[in-house]
């Protein structure tokens, strides 16, 4: 059999060639990178998880995310939530309790990763304050009132037969900075504090002829609680139901540059450190030595939803309007 020339195959064919080649150019944009925004900025607050995004924004990582990308701290919970409800505030790091909560409340937020496992710690200058129960009678500064900090905290009391108020004396303070100044000029006997305030605290009472150090550790008293095997994903990146719906495109490609960089950052503590000192406000050997402590990592949230769930049921237990309720949806992991 005779197979026939391209020049004396039927029209037909050609037509149907041409109409494929046509649908696939038609079809090709959809496989070409995205566009990147013109400009980005990515929120975050006075802790660890704000290291990765400052080092991202300096090295330039984000350049397929946006043109220009600028990093912002917030300074406290109030500010915070007050940028996501005017709409200033679109891709924000926060406590992953607190991204549950709006979910649920119908913000619509998602959450697109965990960005550190725990990082908080008690921190004093007595060293026999390594329990909670040795905790009874003092007084304790914990920042943000009603917030993760708090929440976990009582959590931990509750399963050790104690309550705040009761047994300890909790005085809340507006941020971290000043739980450690508390501690540091020696008006409060303890501090629970997110890294790199804990670092701080320790570098400030060094320089002033004096010594604190980390009693307990927040995340080994939470895992007494949840499980052997449970983390802490305190915090993540949650992005709007404005960005999910205007660029759900480039939500990969940020979550990508964020697990390059927390590769990078705990590679090489001193040059991220050196990112971040000036939008933290902090000195950079503080910064520097807070990263071991941080527990910093880039976890896709649909990946960790059980240790997030863990989290969740444990805060939430006997109130669980603090994640507004329930348990997120399917829809609230990225």
């Amino acid at each position: 059999m005779t197979v026939p020339s391209s020049s004396s195959r039927p029209a037909g064919g050609m037509s149907r060639r041409l109409a494929l080649a046509g649908a696939a150019a038609l079809a090709a944009p959809r496989l070409v990178r995205a566009a990147p925004l013109r400009e980005l900025v990515l929120h975050g607050p006075p802790a660890g998880p704000s290291i990765t995004l400052a080092h991202a924004v300096a090295a330039g990582a984000l350049s397929d995310v946006a043109d220009k990308v600028t990093f912002r701290a917030w300074r406290n919970p109030d500010e915070m939530r007050a940028g996501l409800t005017s709409g200033t505030m679109q891709a924000v790091v926060m406590p992953t309790t607190t991204a549950a909560n709006l979910h649920n409340r119908g913000f619509g937020l998602r959450l697109v990763n965990v960005m550190t496992n725990g990082l908080l710690h008690i921190v004093s200058a007595d060293p026999s304050l390594t329990s909670f129960k040795a905790l009874s009678g003092r007084r304790l500064a914990v920042p943000f009132r009603n917030d993760t900090p708090e929440f976990i905290l009582n959590r931990i009391l509750a399963h050790e037969g104690l309550a705040a108020g009761r047994d300890i004396v909790v005085d809340t303070t507006g941020t971290p900075v000043e739980a450690i100044q508390l501690v540091v000029a020696g008006r409060i006997d303890a501090a629970l504090v997110p890294e790199p305030a804990a670092s701080a605290a320790i570098v400030r009472a060094q320089a002033a002829g004096k010594r604190v150090s980390r009693v307990i550790d927040v995340q080994t008293a939470f895992r007494q609680i949840a499980g052997p095997e449970a983390t802490l994903p305190q915090a993540g990146l949650a992005v709007t139901a404005r960005f999910m719906a205007d660029r759900p495109d480039l939500v990969e490609a940020l979550h990508s540059a964020l697990e390059r960089t927390t590769r990078q950052v705990l590679a090489a503590p001193a040059r991220a450190a050196g990112s971040a000192a000036a939008p933290l406000e902090m000195p950079w050997p503080v910064v520097e030595a807070s990263i071991e402590h941080s527990n910093l990592v880039a976890i896709r949230a649909s990946a960790a939803r059980a240790q997030l769930e863990t989290l969740f049921r444990t805060i939430a237990d006997g109130n669980p309007a603090l994640i507004g309720g329930r348990l997120p949806d399917a829809a609230f992991y990225w």
